[in-house]
């Protein structure tokens, strides 16, 4: 009888090892994970008070009209226009458009405005890859406040495979385009380079 208790308390004694070395396995996952998404919700919010003081301190916001930027002679060039201007803290200014167009038409004027230095300008625009766009504009908003910024076309350019990109530097202006064919609107970004 002896001889078969041993082996059966070892047994024992081995599966409750197992047991146990489980159990601490599980708990050491646990508190990883539970460390990482505090870290991660830290980092989180750190970005979003960030990014909302950086908001909150856009000095000059004022809407502008597109001819304020590219002044234009004859016949216009766009419609049903809205524009804003922002200076952000670092005192570099940025504005947005949203307008009507025929692309056709518009590029060549954009790509007509005076520049303040040929060798840093593009004599035209080019198309571009939207998704690096889309990528940058669905990160941005997800750290923006709610109701900052209409994300809804967000949605539209994701899922419209005939929206268009450009890209056009005239310095001291770089203007990134998306365009819709479908309806002929423009979101337009200008940063200006200093």
């Amino acid at each position: 009888m002896k001889k078969y208790i041993f082996p059966v308390t070892m047994t024992f004694l081995l599966i409750s090892c197992n047991k146990i070395e489980e159990k601490i396995d599980q708990t050491v996952q646990k508190t990883t994970e539970k460390v990482q998404e505090k870290a991660q919700q830290a980092v989180e919010e750190t970005i979003k008070k960030t990014v909302n003081e950086s908001i909150n301190s856009l000095t000059n916001s004022q809407d502008v009209r597109f001819n304020d930027l590219f002044p234009t002679t004859g016949a216009p060039v766009i419609t049903d226009e809205t524009g804003k201007k922002f200076k952000f803290p670092t005192g570099s200014e940025g504005y947005v458009f949203k307008y009507k167009a025929d692309i056709a038409v518009l590029l060549p004027f954009l790509e007509g405005q005076p520049t303040s230095d040929e060798s840093r300008s593009d004599k035209t625009a080019r198309k571009i890859d939207g998704q690096s766009i889309i990528d940058k504009i669905s990160l941005a908003s997800k750290f923006l406040p709610e109701n900052t910024f209409d994300t809804s076309f967000l949605e539209e350019i994701k899922t419209d495979k005939s929206i268009q990109y450009y890209k056009l530097k005239r310095f001291p202006n770089s203007s990134t385009l998306i365009y819709n064919p479908t309806n002929q609107t423009i979101i337009q970004y200008v940063e200006v380079n200093k």
